[in-house]
């Protein structure tokens, strides 16, 4: 059988949620909108449907080594480690990647590693909150949250220099301006500065496409200019994503006061928030772990035997 892999576009997210609508893998990686707009000049994501299975790869010209195949989504079948040995090989391809801890100890190891060697992906493993923890900020472990929260309520809130607003085509060019901004004003890592292109592009395709993704998003305007923004993507029936999530630094509290306000007025009727990986930056690390997740998410490689 030949597979005909095809460029993923923001126009082929109406024919392709049916297919991802009921799925059940936790890892942020499996939300479609964001398959489709981690697309830049690295990274292309393609796409095939057979037999009622919808396949992703990603293509990495100037990162060969880093093509790789995920979880198929099927709403008919769950691919055994031998029918995704099949399938790689098939299409060309020697690894999957962002493979949740579920599936392996679903399927057991002895029944995987015949088929793949399997790789810990530390760098990947999600940080999950509950969403009751970040409305609430309730009890002494986030009393430091509330502080600032309360601190940037009174001298920027209250006296008219902030709003808020849903994240709409209205106003996506103004969170276009801030996210340029931003990236100027960041320090990163040497090492880090291609997974910051990458992302700012991912933004840049998830703003452009905000209505045609389905995809809800909250911005800060400071002095009515925009100062932060934060983007909800569906997952599973009670678990969504926080991506995107920027504040100027040198506004005292902003971060804090975006933070909860995407968590009250994005996250209603999902039992849990999302806030995808740390990447192995370390400051982004201890910023996830200071609002104290539930659990983590680990995410593996599968590499052909």
């Amino acid at each position: 059988m030949t597979t005909e892999l095809k460029p993923l576009k923001p126009s082929d997210y109406h024919h392709l949620k049916l297919f991802v609508n009921g799925q059940s893998n936790k890892l942020a990686a499996y939300s479609l909108p964001s398959i489709i707009v981690w697309s830049n000049d690295i990274y292309q994501p393609f796409y095939a449907v057979e037999d009622n299975t919808l396949i992703f790869c990603t293509e990495s010209t100037k990162r060969p080594d880093n093509r790789h195949l995920i979880l198929p989504f099927s709403p008919d079948q769950e691919f055994s480690p031998r029918d995704l040995h099949n399938l790689a090989i098939r299409l060309g391809f020697t690894e999957y990647r962002f493979i949740p801890e579920d599936y392996i100890e679903g399927q057991g190891l002895p029944e995987v590693e015949p088929y793949f060697e399997v790789i810990e992906q530390r760098e990947y493993e999600d940080y999950v909150f509950l969403t009751k923890d970040l409305t609430q900020l309730k009890g002494r472990r986030y009393a430091k949250k509330r502080n600032l929260i309360h601190q940037f309520t009174r001298a920027y809130l209250e006296t008219g220099r902030v709003e808020i607003e849903k994240i709409s085509p209205r106003n996506a060019g103004d969170c276009l301006d801030f996210l340029e901004k931003w990236c100027e004003d960041y320090h990163y890592e040497s090492d880090q500065e291609e997974n910051l292109a990458c992302e700012k592009k991912a933004a840049i395709n998830m703003l452009n496409n905000i209505e045609l993704l389905e995809v809800d998003g909250l911005l800060v305007r400071f002095d009515g200019l925009v100062s932060a923004f934060g983007v909800r993507i569906h997952l599973t029936d009670n678990m969504a994503v926080l991506i995107f999530e920027k504040a100027f630094s040198h506004i005292k509290g902003l971060y804090q006061f975006l933070d909860c306000e995407c968590a009250r007025q994005l996250f209603t009727g999902y039992e849990y928030i999302n806030k995808e990986s740390d990447m192995g930056i370390d400051g982004l690390a201890q910023a996830k772990q200071s609002y104290h997740p539930i659990m983590r998410l680990k995410s593996y490689r599968l590499k052909t035997r």
